[in-house]
């Protein structure tokens, strides 16, 4: 497939972060790690991954923002552009020596996402989608899956844990979705979940308390396989709001009414 200069880019840094993740994994058990927050791990793999992002992506883009999982917004003289920088999405995962995470790199223009990379070093799956020119993985395109009833899709959604989120209000939502739904899955990583969403692996994805690094790239994935995204709330706000829900456009529909009878 042919990708745009700006998207070549993107897929570089991706790429050189997600070797140098991979080499950790294998190392994994002799990984230090500190504690960030309640069952919220950071690593030393994280904060390098973080810094060849940015590394590669500054070089590249030098006048462009940025807001980082680890290291927060670092302005830049374009104040239309910004990096969304997730270098290690699925840290629990990775520390546990479960294969699923990704780096997740999404660029938004004047506060819309507009092209994103999620890479899964472990799989070596890349998605990549930039608005208006399509979503692929690796250089297969893709669609969101043709399911449009509830009862004959999986959905995938994020369970709030330790010191994070609403509790009773995902035990509500998840009463009424789980009556519905063919399947429920929680792998763990957002990033993922929109691009498996984007594959059509996934039917729909709903999860609160998110951050912009989280979905910015799975946002533009899920749109240019032909998805539709909006906030749990129906609107589309979700950078701010943090809130995601995304299928395809009978599913989308559906789990939003369902989620608001919760």
């Amino acid at each position: 497939m042919l990708r745009s200069p700006l998207l070549t880019v993107m897929v570089q840094a991706a790429l050189k972060a997600g070797r140098s993740l991979k080499r950790d994994f294998g190392e994994v058990e002799e990984l230090q790690v500190s504690l960030k927050g309640p069952a919220n791990f950071v690593s030393i793999a994280d904060r390098r991954a973080e810094q060849v992002v940015y590394t590669e992506l500054k070089k590249a883009r030098p006048d462009y923002g940025f807001l980082m999982e680890e290291s927060g917004a670092v302005d830049g003289p374009d104040k239309s552009h910004r990096w969304l920088v997730d270098p290690l999405d699925g840290t629990t995962n990775f520390l546990h020596g479960i294969p699923h995470f990704a780096v997740s790199i999404g660029l938004e223009r004047d506060g819309v996402p507009v092209a994103g990379v999620v890479y899964n070093p472990a799989t070596d799956e890349l998605f990549t989608a930039e608005r208006g020119r399509g979503a692929f993985l690796n250089d297969r395109r893709l669609r969101v899956g043709a399911r449009r009833d509830l009862g004959n899709a999986v959905i995938t959604c994020g369970i709030p844990h330790l010191g994070r989120g609403d509790h009773d209000r995902f035990r509500r939502e998840l009463t009424v979705v789980q009556t519905k739904a063919a399947g429920l899955r929680r792998l763990g990583a957002a990033s993922l979940d929109l691009a498996w969403v984007a594959a059509g692996r996934f039917d729909g994805y709903w999860e609160r308390h998110l951050s912009p690094w989280d979905i910015g790239a799975g946002i533009v994935l899920v749109r240019e396989a032909g998805g539709y995204v909006s906030d749990i709330a129906g609107g589309d706000d979700m950078l701010a709001t943090g809130d995601i829900l995304a299928g395809n456009e009978a599913i989308q529909r559906s789990l939003l009414t369902t989620l608001k009878t919760a």
